[in-house]
Parts: C-alpha cells; sequence; structure tokens
C-alpha cells in the first residue's frame, strides 16, 4: 500500500526531479514528507515567487521539471506570478498546492479559494487527486502530469492534493507510464521536396532559432545546417548558446532592442531563404510581426506546434521534431557560398560596438567586465529591466542555458532565485546573477535562503535608484518623472547583515577583482555598481 502523496513523489524522483521548492503548511505537510523519503530534498524559501524562480533553474540544469510546492490561500496566490512566467517561458513546471478536502470546504471557507479556477488560464492544465480510494488513478494522474508538462511546449501543471487524499493508501500497482512520442521528420513529398529545392538554391539564407530547438534537443542540428550550409543564426533571447557566439556566423541574441534590430531586421528582410526553426515569437517585441514577408521571400518553419500566434507566417510549414526536420531538410544536399557581399559579417561588426562596449565604466563595461572574469562554462542570470536588454546583447554564451532570464512575461525578481536553483543543481558551476537594485530589492530575503544553502553565488547589482527602462520610456514620451525613482540602499551593508560578502565597486579593476574573490568565497557575494543615472539612453 502507498498514499496518494508516496506515488507523486515517485513519479517525480523517477522523472529526474531532486529539489522541490516552497514554503510549507498544514495543508502539505504529508507532501513534503513524501518527496523527502522518495529522494527529492525540500528547500524552503521565503516566498512562492521565488521558489518557483529556484525550480526553473534546476530544470535549465538537469531537464527535469521543476517542482513548486505551496500551500493554501495566501501561498497559493503568491505563485501566481511564476505560474504564468512558466506559462509564458515554456518551463515544465509542476505546481502542488494543498487544499481543504471537498466536503469540509462545504462548510468550510477560512483561506479557501478556487485554486483550479486560479491557476486554469495561465497551466497546461489543473488536476486535481482524487479523494476515493479504488484503481491507480493518483498515478494516472501524477503521469499525465508529467507528460503534459515537458510535451511541446512545455509550460506548468497545477495539481491540488486534498489533506485527506494525500495521505489516502491505495494499493501497489503496477505503475501507468505513457511512451513518450519518437521524434517526428517531416513526411517526404513535394513539401518537403521544394523545401530541400529552396536550400539547395538559397544564395542569402538565415536562421531564427529559439527555445524549442533546446526543449527538443535539436542544438546539434542546428549547428550542422548553420555550418554546413553558410547559414547565419539569430536566436531569441533564451536560445542564446546554441552557436557558440564567438563562432563567425553567430549574430546574437534578438527579442527587445531596437538598436539590435537596426541591424538584424535588415538581414532578415534580405534574405532569400528564411529558415525558422523551433522559433516561439513569445520572447519578441512588437518589431519582430511581420519580420519576413512569404509573399516575396522563401520561408520555411519546423516547430513542434502549429501557429496559432501568427506573428509570422510561412510558405512551408512542418509540425515536427525540430531536429529531424532540419535533418530531412539537409539530407544530401551539397553546400555552396553564401552571402557574397558579406552583410552578415557587418552586421555582426555593427553588433559589437553598438551598445557602449569598451567604455570605461557603465553598464557594457560592468557586463563586459564580468563575462572575463566568468569562465566559459559559468553560468549568469539577469533580471527584467535595462540592463536585461543590453546585457543580452553584449553578453557572448558559449554554450546553451548559460545565460537565465525571464523573457516571455519578462517578470522582475528572477535573477537571484533562477541562480540560486542553477547553482543547487550544477554546483561546480560558478554562477553570477545581475539584477537592477529595484529588482534586488523585491528579493532581498532570498539572499538568506542563498546563505543558508552555502552558495558562493555573486550577485551584481546595477545601481543607478531608478526604473531606468521605465523611466526612458517615461522620458521618451515627454512624461513627467513620476514612481520611478528611490532612495539607495547601501547592499554591501545588507549583504553583510544577512550572512555573506558586501562591496561597492566604481571602476573595472575593482569589479573584476570582487568577482575573482566572490567565485572562491564560501558564501554569496554581493557587488553594488554605481552608474549614472540615464546611463542606457541610446543603447537599447
Amino acid at each position: 500500500m502507498a498514499t496518494a502523496a508516496d506515488i507523486i513523489a515517485r513519479r517525480l524522483y523517477e522523472a529526474g526531479c531532486r529539489y522541490a521548492f516552497g514554503i510549507p503548511g498544514g495543508e502539505v505537510l504529508a507532501l513534503i514528507e513524501a518527496l523527502r523519503a522518495a529522494g527529492i530534498a525540500f528547500v524552503l524559501t521565503k516566498h512562492e515567487n521565488s521558489a518557483g524562480f529556484m525550480a526553473e533553474g534546476v530544470h535549465h540544469r538537469t531537464g527535469a521539471p521543476g517542482v513548486l510546492v505551496a500551500t493554501l490561500g495566501p501561498g497559493v496566490a503568491n505563485a501566481v506570478n511564476v505560474v504564468a512566467n512558466a506559462e509564458q517561458d515554456r518551463v515544465p513546471l509542476i505546481v502542488l498546492t494543498g487544499c481543504v478536502d471537498a466536503g469540509e470546504a462545504l462548510t468550510y471557507t477560512h483561506q479557501v479559494l478556487d485554486h483550479r479556477a486560479l491557476f486554469g488560464p495561465i497551466t497546461r492544465a489543473s488536476l486535481r487527486v482524487p479523494e476515493a480510494a479504488g484503481g491507480n488513478p493518483v498515478d494516472v494522474l501524477i503521469d499525465k502530469a508529467v507528460a503534459i508538462a515537458l510535451d511541446a511546449p512545455p509550460g506548468p501543471v497545477h495539481i491540488d492534493v486534498p489533506i485527506g487524499a494525500a495521505k489516502l493508501t491505495q494499493p501497489d500497482t503496477p505503475p501507468v507510464r505513457r511512451v513518450r512520442p519518437s521524434p517526428t521528420a517531416p513526411a517526404p513529398g513535394p513539401a518537403l521536396e521544394r523545401g530541400r529545392r529552396w536550400l539547395e538554391q538559397a544564395q542569402r539564407p538565415i536562421m531564427v532559432a529559439g527555445l524549442e530547438a533546446l526543449d527538443r534537443r535539436a542544438a546539434a542540428a542546428v549547428v550542422r545546417c548553420v555550418e554546413d550550409f553558410g547559414v547565419p543564426l539569430i536566436t531569441t533571447y533564451k536560445a542564446k548558446g546554441l552557436l557558440r557566439e564567438d563562432h563567425p556566423l553567430a549574430l546574437g541574441g534578438a527579442g527587445l532592442s531596437p538598436t539590435a534590430d537596426a541591424q538584424l531586421l535588415p538581414l532578415v528582410r534580405q534574405a532569400d531563404l528564411v529558415l525558422l526553426a523551433g522559433y516561439d515569437p513569445i520572447e519578441m517585441r512588437v518589431g519582430w510581426r511581420d519580420a519576413c514577408d512569404p509573399a516575396r521571400q522563401r520561408v520555411v518553419e519546423l516547430c513542434g506546434t502549429g501557429n496559432t500566434h501568427y506573428m509570422h507566417q510561412a510558405g512551408l510549414a512542418f509540425v515536427c521534431d525540430v531536429g529531424a526536420g532540419l535533418e530531412a531538410l539537409t539530407d544530401g544536399l551539397t553546400p555552396h557560398p553564401t552571402w557574397p557581399e558579406g552583410e552578415p559579417t557587418a552586421a555582426r561588426q555593427a553588433l559589437a560596438g553598438a551598445f557602449g562596449q569598451n567604455e570605461p565604466w557603465g553598464p557594457a563595461a560592468i557586463v563586459e567586465t564580468v563575462r572575463a572574469a566568468l569562465p566559459e562554462e559559468g553560468i549568469a542570470t539577469v533580471d527584467s529591466g535595462a540592463h536585461r536588454i543590453l546585457l543580452s546583447q553584449v553578453w557572448r554564451c558559449f554554450a546553451p542555458r548559460t545565460l537565465l532570464q525571464s523573457t516571455g512575461l519578462c517578470t522582475m525578481g528572477c535573477a537571484l532565485p533562477l541562480a540560486a536553483g542553477a547553482k543547487l543543481a550544477d554546483p561546480g558551476r560558478p554562477v553570477v546573477a545581475f539584477t537592477g537594485d529595484a529588482g534586488l530589492e523585491m528579493v532581498l530575503g532570498e539572499l538568506a535562503t542563498v546563505r543558508d544553502l552555502r552558495q558562493p553565488v555573486v550577485v551584481v547589482v546595477f545601481v543607478d535608484r531608478s526604473l531606468a527602462l521605465i523611466e526612458l520610456k517615461q522620458r521618451g514620451g515627454g512624461l513627467p518623472n513620476l514612481g520611478v525613482d528611490f532612495g539607495a540602499t547601501d547592499f554591501p551593508a545588507v549583504a553583510r547583515a544577512l550572512g555573506g560578502r558586501g562591496v561597492a565597486v566604481e571602476d573595472r579593476a575593482g569589479l573584476a577583482a570582487a568577482v575573482e574573490s566572490g567565485l572562491k568565497a564560501d558564501t554569496f557575494t554581493v557587488i553594488a555598481c554605481q552608474i549614472p543615472r540615464a546611463s542606457y539612453d541610446g543603447r537599447l
């Protein structure tokens, strides 16, 4: 005999989950004990929102679904933002919530709200553990939850666990396990042959690749296509590192920077063949709507789900495994020279100086200095704000999933917990979190979580005492300064008070030394980098 909580925990362990994050309440005590017994460590955080981002950080290093645990009422309500982020950012996240039994809820109302109604619009599915014994419904439910979370597009799945149901025992029966679908290539036929002919004839091909190319393990196929056929590659921010960004065909990430778009969008529009490989436009600003025109260009899209967003259209669209699709498209074709006028190289060179690189001190100098101090295999996370847009252009990735951020929802307060989760799952890699001062103030309590985990995470803070991106938009629109400025926080003192290390720096040398010592420390380090107001003007 096993309880429902035991069955859920065993299946999650089998799926590769080794950590769960959250804040316990009486309604989830049986559940977190079952997780522990199954080999899944429960990590106490200071807020459920941070717990979800820590779970995402683990996912990016292990590939397993993240696990978030929240008790009823305020715990569930606190988790809404990070669950919405998981839906927008395509993160497989299992959200386990405690709730009162159905019979109890007929008259008991304290902290009771409809969890499934709350999570329904922002999850792939919202399920409830049944409160009656018989058969193996819990095993079916948890296998279904894992499958839905990992299928394309991945996303969050909510499971409501009534107090009584968590403790309800049922016979140990053979587990229910769905056979994972095999990768599907485009069907042979006229459409595939047309796509192959287009690639064979292309003189100015370009590829835009997105997160799905990572989720479906198509990175190797992307690199082969790019290198074999001379196809310059643009990635979304979350797909940075699919191709080493020091590669001559790597054009970096795109999504939110009009300055970058001024170089990248003309290339897309000049191309005679546009390959869209696992490209999900949820990461992109409105300027990428209809970036390519199938009426005058050859556009081939390879994706795991059909296009219902209408941000772009294609002349040929294959719903397939992205890697298998690229292999079918390229198999047996003979490469030939591309872009005879060298436009991608010129764009790459222009981007190398478009964001204030090589300045003595400022936001670009901070990014460049830390990049030079962090080994290639190091992991960086970045919070939302003006600094994220700039960093996503200046920072070079040498492997996938080494720059973690919120790109679909673009929510603040994510960098520190993402870094904690990544470090927990992959302790051998150095980890640096970049955050604005406002973003760090949202999650200061999680410094204590990092302290308790004894993690030498380095936190780099851009200090300008302003919501810089909003202030820039406000000023650009001719509006008065309102609601974007705040007072100074002594971040090094806060870090020391919370058991970490803290230092303020004002130049490249001081920053480089602080990063180097922080990576060798036995606790976290907060580095406060003072920059002038309006430091991002003309750069984004």
